[in-house]
């Protein structure tokens, strides 16, 4: 039986995900704090990464229209 008192952990939860174009016109998949990312040829390479990184939760993912880069191991 589950506890009343059950929460889902942070590791567990779906994560956000954002998808949209780079200043040169590449396609980027990354996650909101940055624990992952990628950089894509196509729009559907990219959505395809974001729902299996995120589990599979079309509705964590955010297609923006803005310039978007991806940042690896880098602070902000």
């Amino acid at each position: 039986m589950a506890s009343p008192f059950w929460s889902p952990s942070r590791k567990s939860a779906a994560r956000i995900v954002y998808v949209g174009r780079n200043r040169f016109g590449n396609w980027v998949a990354c996650e909101e704090r940055g624990v992952f990312g990628g950089l894509f040829v196509s729009r559907a390479q990219a959505l395809k990464y974001a729902l299996f990184k995120n589990g599979g939760h079309s509705d964590r993912i955010i297609e923006v229209t803005r310039e978007i880069e991806l940042y690896i191991g880098t602070d902000r």
